[in-house]
């Protein structure tokens, strides 16, 4: 099978959608030419094949980006709309939590309210403190959103169909350090992942490890390394944190006695906490061992290169926790 990067996959999906259904156009700072389509590349090549109706420049600002795409997903069309990096959400979310979440609600189910809210987050680029965020946890306390976290190409892919497609508003979360840096196989032919279904990226005996975003590749590296250990961890990604897929989660637990949640947002008031609470109500008794949190310190993202690497979880974190957990 071919491989292509994160930003090719994501690229792949929203031209097959916007051939599939003429309702569907992106919107977005720069999406037209911007550094050869958006900030990212994601959209390179759009404005050419579809035109300036369906591709849409915007000034920067993210609140004009989320309220018309509200107004016109109301009206029967499909937006993609782009906020550049997930740290400005917080210019757009009145429109994202107050008006779209809430509109299929206040209109008792006769209102769709069919975006995509696209939009880059994590850190590792040297982006800074005002541009690296991972501000999940912002939105899953939302009643209304979907919220998707893919981290590799097939399901970045796979995933973008399904969100462009659904009824609902979804925010759909694109690491910005796997955009060109991560090459997967994607097939060809047509496909879709459902949202709500977690993927285990690795199969394991001894603990699970549930990672989300970027932080899958680095529980991937530490579950190689516990493997010459005589560790078997398991990886598992929820993909899809809103709705999230709690089954997958406590029969990983079930089988494995011992979890390592991973993100990379502050571990305090990360969204680990929700999944280590589901765990600790749901699946208690099938521990052996405390629930493990990992995530970086609560503290903005250091601009130093050096430090960043350092506020940054890695797979040796991982490993020291899951010796911990296996003593």
């Amino acid at each position: 099978m071919r491989e292509i990067t994160f930003a090719e996959a994501l690229n792949e999906a929203l031209r097959e959608e916007m051939l599939r259904d003429e309702r569907v156009y992106v919107i977005g700072e720069d999406v037209r030419v911007g550094y050869g389509g958006g900030a990212f590349g994601v959209t390179k090549g759009l404005l050419a094949q579809f035109g300036p109706e369906r591709v849409i420049d915007t000034p920067i600002s993210e609140s004009a980006i989320a309220g018309t795409s509200v107004g016109a997903a109301l009206w029967g069309m499909r937006p993609v709309a782009e906020i550049m990096f997930a740290d400005f959400l917080a210019l757009a979310m009145d429109h994202i939590a107050n008006s779209a979440a809430k509109m299929r609600f206040a209109y008792a189910g006769e209102a769709n309210v069919p975006i995509v809210f696209r939009t880059a987050f994590g850190a590792g680029v040297g982006a800074a403190l005002h541009h690296s965020q991972s501000p999940e946890a912002w939105l899953v306390n939302v009643p209304g959103l979907k919220i998707i976290m893919p981290s590799t190409p097939y399901d970045a892919k796979g995933l973008l169909k399904s969100a462009i497609r659904d009824d609902n508003p979804v925010v759909f979360f694109e690491h910005k350090y796997l955009y060109s840096r991560l090459k997967g196989p994607v097939p060809e032919e047509e496909y879709v992942i459902p949202i709500g279904k977690a993927d285990i990226k690795r199969e394991g005996k001894d603990l699970t490890i549930i990672a989300t975003g970027a932080m899958v590749h680095q529980a991937l590296s530490a579950a190689e390394i516990l493997k010459e250990e005589g560790i078997e961890a398991e990886v598992l990604d929820p993909r899809t944190l809103v709705p999230l897929d709690r089954e997958a989660i406590l029969m990983s637990v079930e089988k494995t006695s011992r979890v390592i949640i991973v993100h990379e947002a502050p571990t305090f008031g990360g969204f680990g906490g929700e999944i280590a609470a589901l765990i600790a109500e749901e699946g208690f008794y099938s521990l052996d061992a405390p629930i493990k949190r990992i995530g970086a310190p609560f503290m903005p993202v250091p601009a130093s290169p050096i430090l960043e690497q350092i506020y940054l979880p890695k797979a040796e974190i991982i490993i020291k926790a899951a010796k911990e957990i296996m003593s």
